[in-house]
């Protein structure tokens, strides 16, 4: 599947993912080996003006692709929602202050609303890393942001990178007073989903700790270029140079990503840096591959000065012994020094597939869910082609295609009635199916039997001219369908003989051993004449391996298959099988009427 969809898009550039999932799913029903039952279908639809199931299932999946878009349920316009933006806020400790911002989104402008908000310790804590602070914000009347500001404390002690929440809590609205109080709803107001504002507090004594967001990370082989983010933390003093290299582990470079080397440098006062790497997209299903990006030993190039600092209170490298250095910090590694980058199938490439292969199951096909359904497809006439074409669209249906429909509607309407094949797992379906198959065929053999009355013919000749070619059309299309769709003859061939055997071994055996079973339960002998069956029999037999030997001989080089071939391979071989079919006929008819001596 998901090589049939890489090979259309390489095929069909300028088609949108919509249009190539149809045709993928049209080919891959193709493609697909099918029971004997599936080209019974497949041939009798096509048949009766019904069209082709598997052109009309890849069409009613693109336009159900279409309509199904996901309903984005709208937010009440009614309620004011205040909250952070943004929700995440980082400063060094020498920054002096931090400014915060919050906002009011959504509902009517045109009141006033009061928020409380307070900040509350995390790793930092109120007094020595910042200043404590709470109060009341008013909005009032179109206004939509506020800002609060928090004091930070500076100090010269080196110590982890800390963080502290301020909290907003009991929202408010005082209502305006427009004189429709009785008509309007009254107003709503609520926290946001970013009713606390995180504060990370960075160091500034200490060049700083390098490392990873995690030990792994995974990302889609379709994202083209990766990031990968090194974080500067527990201080952020000077300039600093970091190493890095990608290492090969499942993934190999150059055919799954792009190796690269080089070095961060990480200026005074700056915390993060990104790594990128291209990472290759060869659309593979069930990707899980892996490589590592290490870091090298970081070098502090130039000490900086805290931001504030005049120059004269600016280390100087070269003077600085190593008590200054040891005290100002020197950079190192965390124990994340190394990340596991690991690449999967594109999330959209993969769900592509996977819809396609639920799509692609033959007995969703053939299946149907529910009596509407059965019905609207009763009475619809499709196209009955049946080329294989790559875009699996629905041609409109043909004169042909209209006259069968017209002649057949009433069985598609009487067998519409049937059960759908949801229904109880499928099993209404079938019990109803075969008692109304029971049901005509005992119709359809007293009709045969009365026609053969009328003309003067024997039950035996009517059965073998007359019933077998009935039966037998169906099998015919059924195998014409077989030849087109598969790749290979032997669906083609062994459709008839498989129904034959079907027909032979349980419609035969099944028959007999009820009537066997219902004889003897009266305590009388059930017997079944053999008549000119021995005959038959022992003709069908012969011209069968006559077929067999034909179709062996047509293996060689000079034809190239048992089916189709040179066209003068062709055209004898029908004539041949033709004419067989009609000396059976005679053969059997002549030995019925004892113009000829049978055994």
């Amino acid at each position: 599947m998901a090589r049939t969809l890489k090979d259309l898009k390489q095929k069909h550039p300028d088609k949108d993912m919509e249009q190539l999932i149809e045709m993928a799913n049209y080919q891959v029903l193709v493609q697909q080996q099918k029971s004997r039952a599936f080209y019974r279908i497949q041939a009798t639809r096509m048949m009766i003006g019904a069209g082709n199931i598997l052109k009309k299932h890849a069409a009613d999946q693109a336009r159900k692709a279409v309509s199904m878009q996901e309903v984005q349920t709208g937010e009440d316009d009614h309620t004011t929602k205040v909250m952070f933006e943004p929700s995440h806020y980082q400063c060094f400790e020498n920054c002096g202050s931090l400014v915060l911002t919050i906002v009011r989104k959504g509902g009517d402008m045109n009141h006033t609303i009061k928020v409380d908000y307070r900040t509350e310790d995390g790793t930092a804590n109120a007094g020595s890393d910042y200043e404590f602070a709470e109060g009341t914000l008013i909005f009032k009347a179109g206004e939509v942001q506020k800002e609060i500001t928090i004091g930070i404390i500076d100090d010269d002690i080196f110590e982890e990178d800390e963080y502290f929440y301020v909290r907003l809590s009991n929202v408010k609205v005082i209502r305006a007073n427009t004189g429709n109080d009785q008509t309007e709803a009254p107003p709503k107001a609520c926290l946001g989903s970013a009713h606390t504002a995180t504060v990370t507090i960075f160091d500034d004594d200490h060049a700083g700790i390098f490392t990873f967001e995690s030990e792994s990370m995974r990302v889609s082989e379709s994202i083209g270029i990766m990031h990968v983010k090194v974080l500067r933390t527990s201080g952020a003093r000077g300039k600093v140079v970091v190493p890095y290299k990608t290492l090969e582990g499942t993934a190999k470079a150059g055919e799954d990503f792009e190796e690269v080397s080089g070095k961060l440098e990480f200026q005074n006062d700056e915390t993060v840096k990104n790594i990128e790497i291209h990472i290759i997209d060869d659309e593979e299903y069930e990707k899980n591959k892996n490589f590592f990006i290490e870091l090298g030993d970081p070098v502090l190039v130039e000490v900086g000065q805290k931001q504030g600092d005049s120059n004269e209170n600016r280390p100087v490298p070269h003077e600085a012994d190593e008590e200054h250095i040891a005290k100002m910090g020197c950079p190192s590694l965390a124990e994340l020094s190394k990340v596991e980058v690991i690449i999967e199938e594109s999330y959209e490439f993969k769900s592509t597939v996977d819809k396609l292969i639920k799509k692609t199951n033959l007995a969703l096909v053939v299946g149907s869910s529910s009596w509407r359904e059965q019905f609207v497809s009763a009475v619809t006439v499709s196209a009955g082609d049946d080329d294989e074409e790559d875009s699996g669209e629905e041609k409109l249906p043909s004169c042909f295609d209209y006259i069968m429909h017209f002649l057949t509607v009433f069985w598609k309407v009487l067998f519409a009635f049937v059960p759908p094949t949801e229904y109880w797992n499928g099993w209404a379906c079938f019990i109803v199916s075969i008692t109304l198959i029971g049901v005509l065929t005992a119709i359809t053999g007293d009709l045969a039997s009365h026609f053969g009355c009328t003309v003067g013919l024997k039950d035996s000749v009517t059965a073998v001219v007359f019933v077998a070619l009935g039966t037998s059309i169906p099998d015919t299309f059924a195998s014409k369908v077989a030849a087109i769709q598969d790749q290979y003859a032997d669906a083609s061939i062994g459709n008839v003989t498989g129904s034959n055997a079907v027909n032979v071994f349980l419609g035969i055996g099944l028959a007999w051993t009820i009537a066997a079973i219902y004889w003897g339960s009266k305590g009388e002998p059930f017997k079944v004449k053999a008549g000119t069956l021995a005959f038959s029999v022992t003709l069908y037999t012969i011209f069968a391996f006559i077929n067999i030997a034909v179709l062996l001989y047509r293996r060689r080089p000079s034809v190239g298959g048992e089916l189709g071939g040179p066209r003068t391979a062709k055209i004898l071989t029908t004539l041949l099988f033709v004419l067989l079919w009609l000396m059976y006929i005679l053969l059997a008819s002549l030995e019925t009427y004892c113009h000829i001596k049978g055994f």
